[in-house]
């Protein structure tokens, strides 16, 4: 009996809508902390929401991981609009996408650079009145109060 062959997986360019994954392909986040590296598939702009909860301390205080971020605030039953328009977006059949962290909006606006623009959320509380974002005109990392309104970009990860 032979082994079963891997079948073989073509990641797009940086920058390109990957096909069948609900998104624009946006580059590997490498490992960090002790966690696998994941790649980074940005999902359309969903409008613009409060970040929520301004002056409510949140579970949402990773730098790096939106997802874990993410499922904190909606598993928190606060109302945060900015966390779940990412968590429920759905594009392509993928029902897994988040709210990404202050790294991985980084992450994006360096392998991005010049293709996206706007102030985008992070998940990423600063403090009970401020969370962080990213301008991807230069890569500015920045804190915002959290009843301000800003653009959403939903993404998911491929392993």
């Amino acid at each position: 009996m032979q082994a079963a062959e891997k079948s073989q997986v073509t990641i797009p360019e940086i920058g390109v809508v990957w096909p069948g994954q609900g998104g624009i392909y946006a580059g590997f986040m490498p490992a960090r902390n002790g966690a696998e590296g994941y790649h980074l598939i940005l999902g359309e702009e969903l409008g613009r929401f409060e970040w929520g909860q301004y002056g409510d301390e949140s579970p949402a205080t990773s730098l790096i991981d939106g997802r874990a971020n993410t499922l904190a605030l909606i598993e928190s039953g606060g109302q945060y609009p900015a966390a779940t328009a990412a968590h429920e977006h759905e594009a392509d059949g993928h029902a897994d996408f988040y709210l990404p962290a202050a790294a991985e909006l980084y992450e994006i606006w360096l392998n991005l650079n010049g293709k996206l623009s706007g102030w985008v959320w992070s998940s990423s509380q600063r403090s009970a009145s401020y969370a962080f974002y990213v301008y991807f005109g230069d890569g500015s990392q920045l804190s915002y109060g959290k009843t301000n309104e800003l653009r959403v970009r939903p993404v998911r990860r491929f392993i």
